[in-house]
């Protein structure tokens, strides 16, 4: 039987890749026998309540079997999933909304504004590496905000440990218009010539390596424009060839589905899945989304992260609601995991050789050891600047 995926021996080609059969993939229904945690099934997304899933997320083993779900979901299934109440306090939430917009206020003065992607520039306002922005303004707010054991499990499920958390704020204003349909990073963010000189297994690897996020920020009704998916795309293995040609874009334009968020919800997909933000057709809504691109241990995330800086800054508020338990060690894990590198290479096997395993310690590792440990602030950021020395010498 002809794979309908394969298109060209070696090398996926766009005159090459064939509407009927990425029509015949989106056609799929999912069933709801086949996510068994999900609350309920929407145009084929599964919604997962995330207030009914606390027991299982502290379970070991029935959080494994809900990672394996969603990881089927985004590779086999319609490729994305909601969680509901996310965030059941949103009060961390409101506090970021403040500082993002009290940074694109300041960013706007100093540049008037940047480029996007897939959207033309100055029609949303964008701030780039919000992740370190937030940490730099309000350590204490950026620590509770990522203590979302939720938004953790829905990471490791698709790279597994060890991931680098990124993020980008994304303020679209009434009359906000739609982005094109595309796929995202790492291929969806070559040309089309470029993406032609991989080979079509790094397509397919492609995928792995990174998951998209949204945390909504505000209610977001379907006239504000939520995020439009094409359920089953992510499946075509040629995607990132067809995905500029028009009429792939047309059937996209004719299948996509659209779901409301509520602020505190999260969104999260494939990098693969057929996608674009939607028009803002709204008179009142200010749509602001923190974008989360999370990549993989083993790949490289498009921004660069100051994380030894961030855990500097960390570090004090942590140890604080370590020591009053004022939230929860997983939590708190949670946070370091979108704080800290997680990953001990690359490094300087000459200053820095593997001691008692086979990899030297990673800044995620002496976090937990240091509030273990009781290190304080002064001793822990001398450890740290130790690390970070035999790694590159400099320390900044």
């Amino acid at each position: 039987m002809k794979d309908i995926n394969k298109v060209s021996p070696g090398y996926y080609l766009p005159e090459e890749c064939n509407l009927a059969e990425f029509q015949k993939i989106v056609d799929q229904e999912l069933a709801i026998s086949s996510v068994p945690n999900a609350t309920e099934i929407k145009k084929n997304i599964p919604i997962y309540n995330v207030d009914k899933l606390q027991n299982v997320l502290q379970n070991e083993e029935l959080k494994r079997e809900l990672m394996a779900e969603w990881a089927w979901v985004f590779r086999r299934g319609s490729g994305a999933i909601v969680l509901r109440n996310a965030y059941k306090d949103t009060k961390a939430i409101d506090e970021a909304t403040g500082i993002f917009e009290d940074i694109i206020t300041s960013e706007k003065l100093k540049s008037g504004g940047g480029e996007d992607h897939f959207a033309a520039a100055g029609a949303n306002d964008r701030i780039w590496n919000s992740l370190q922005k937030l940490c730099e303004s309000s350590p204490d707010v950026f620590l509770r905000y990522f203590a979302n054991t939720s938004i953790q499990a829905a990471c490791e499920a698709w790279l597994g440990p060890n991931y680098q958390m990124t993020a980008q704020v994304n303020l679209v204003h009434p009359g906000g218009d739609a982005q094109q349909a595309h796929r995202d990073y790492h291929l969806g963010f070559q040309t089309a010539e470029v993406s032609s000189l991989y080979p079509s297994h790094v397509h397919e690897l492609s995928p792995a390596l990174t998951l998209q996020g949204a945390i909504a920020h505000c209610d977001m009704p379907i006239e504000s424009g939520p995020t439009k998916l094409l359920p089953f795309s992510q499946m075509y293995l040629p995607g990132y060839a067809a995905w500029r040609r028009e009429d792939f874009r047309e059937v996209f334009e004719s299948h996509y589905i659209q779901l409301p968020l509520s602020k505190g919800d999260a969104l999260f997909f494939s990098p693969a899945i057929f996608h674009a933000a939607g028009s803002n057709v709204s008179s009142n809504i200010h749509r602001m989304a923190n974008l989360l691109q999370v990549s993989s241990a083993f790949g490289r995330a498009m921004e660069t992260i100051d994380r030894a800086k961030m855990c500097v800054l960390t570090y004090p508020v942590a140890s604080k609601h370590f020591d009053e338990e004022t939230l929860s060690f997983s939590e708190i894990k949670a946070a370091i995991a979108a704080t800290a590198e997680g990953y001990s290479f690359p490094t300087n096997l000459d200053n820095d050789p593997p001691k008692g395993g086979l990899a030297p310690e990673t800044q995620y590792a002496l976090f937990l050891r240091g509030l273990e440990s009781k290190m304080d602030n002064d001793e822990f950021k001398d450890q740290l600047k130790s690390m970070e020395n035999k790694k590159t010498a400099v320390f900044l």
